[in-house]
């Protein structure tokens, strides 16, 4: 049995699958572009490491996609059928992963927060932890329980990060940038810290600064994933949209946020989606863009991985006019409620359906119906994930669709007299 750089034990004699571990453990905390590489390669260094099957299947897992999880199903039974002779800690990430991937993330969370109690150095399940609470839109425990290891990983910059995007989260705007520039400072390669910093500066209105910040920091994100590069790019462009300069977003949706992203990745087309809509809700015409993006989104109109993706699809596919496929996976997300968790289920009935039916409206210029539909939701809103400034952008749909609205019925009325 041999140590992981975390200092946890892992049950393999394997020293080339504990460099890869090592390796996954550095490129899933700065969202690295090797990750799946990497893990790989500790599969076939040693077969018989529970460990690796079981982070395998948890990289699958988060590209929430059907195909992504039918590739995580062998990693997944793999680990499982390597239980005995293994630590309790490999157990309990395994049971976590496991129930992640039955879609009882209430269970997968009481594990990772087990697990961040007894192993507080483990950061792949703190890490893991805190994206639940992102997309349950529970801010308060996705900063407590990354708060809640920092004495035991101290100069961490990565969790230095972590704690940052919480502390933000929470409103807690000096602290958060004060502990994103230290993990900034330690590691200037450290893009989660970046986006954190650049949270803060958007939510106070420093644009200039924001722009500053991002674009000084950006020649180190040609290590990252297409998700976190395409959603750094991302804040930059909503900085130039905030100057009001049109031309320059454009540009940086066309060269970075969906010119160099993954095109058939859900969050980087939730990106895209998320800055033409923007764009439009500025009177900017954006041309073929949106049926440009529709022609990926066809394999997710049944997949319902995430309430917060499955608006922006249905929004995307509506503007391109594609008003058969909104049909079907209006149908699809109302029959993917009735069989999901109970733990989920609620939001799901209370908030993602009608916020669907919302944003549909509004996508067909239908906006008193879009104003009432999204009227109902928008103070329950944050449980359906994202972030603050992800979330800003169903508020000013429904602003506009109140404006819109209210002059339509002015209209109506001066026709009327």
């Amino acid at each position: 049995m041999l140590k992981d750089a975390q200092g946890l034990e892992v049950t393999t004699d394997s020293p080339a699958a504990i460099a890869a571990i090592n390796q996954f453990i550095d490129q899933s905390l700065s969202y690295g572009k090797d990750i799946e590489t990497v893990i790989l390669e500790g599969v076939k260094a040693d077969p018989g490491c529970a460990m690796l099957y079981a982070y395998t299947a948890a990289y699958y897992l988060t590209q929430e996609n059907a195909q992504a999880w039918k590739q995580a199903r062998p990693y997944l039974q793999a680990a499982q059928g390597l239980l005995f002779g293994i630590t309790k800690r490999e157990r309990l990430y395994i049971q976590a992963i496991a129930a992640w991937a039955m879609g009882a993330v209430d269970q997968a969370i009481a594990l990772h927060e087990k697990i961040a109690v007894n192993y507080p150095r483990d950061l792949i399940s703190i890490q893991q932890g805190q994206y639940h609470y992102f997309y349950l839109g529970d801010k308060e425990r996705l900063l407590k329980i990354a708060q809640n290891v920092l004495s035991a990983n101290p100069d961490n910059h990565y969790l230095y990060g972590m704690v940052a995007f919480g502390l933000e989260q929470c409103h807690q705007l000096e602290q958060a940038e004060a502990m994103g520039r230290k993990a900034t400072a330690i590691n200037r390669r450290d893009p989660w810290a970046h986006h954190a910093v650049a949270h803060v500066m958007e939510t106070q209105g420093r644009v200039d600064e924001g722009i500053a910040w991002m674009e000084s920091l950006a020649d180190t994100w040609e290590n990252c994933n297409s998700m976190l590069y395409t959603h750094n790019w991302w804040h930059v462009a909503l900085y130039y949209l905030e100057r009001g300069e049109i031309q320059k977003v454009l540009a940086l949706y066309d060269a970075y946020v969906w010119g160099r992203a993954r095109k058939e990745s859900p969050k980087d087309q939730v990106g895209a989606i998320a800055l033409l809509l923007r764009l439009e809700l500025r009177g900017v015409d954006v041309g073929s863009r949106w049926q440009d993006i529709s022609t990926y989104l066809f394999p997710r109109i049944n997949e319902h991985a995430l309430p917060f993706q499955d608006l922006h699809y249905i929004y995307a596919l509506t503007k391109a006019r594609q008003f058969d496929w909104v049909d079907e996976m209006y149908l699809s997300m109302q029959k993917h409620t009735q069989t999901i968790n109970p733990y989920l289920r609620q939001n799901w009935l209370e908030v993602t359906i009608p916020a669907a039916r919302g944003m549909i409206a509004h996508a067909k210029e239908d906006y008193a119906k879009a104003k009432s539909e999204l009227k109902i939701v928008l103070p329950k809103l944050h449980r359906i994930g994202g972030s603050h400034a992800q979330r800003a952008l169903f508020e000013q749909v429904y602003r506009d669709a109140v404006w819109h609205s209210e002059k339509q019925s002015q209209v109506y009325a001066m026709v009327a007299r």
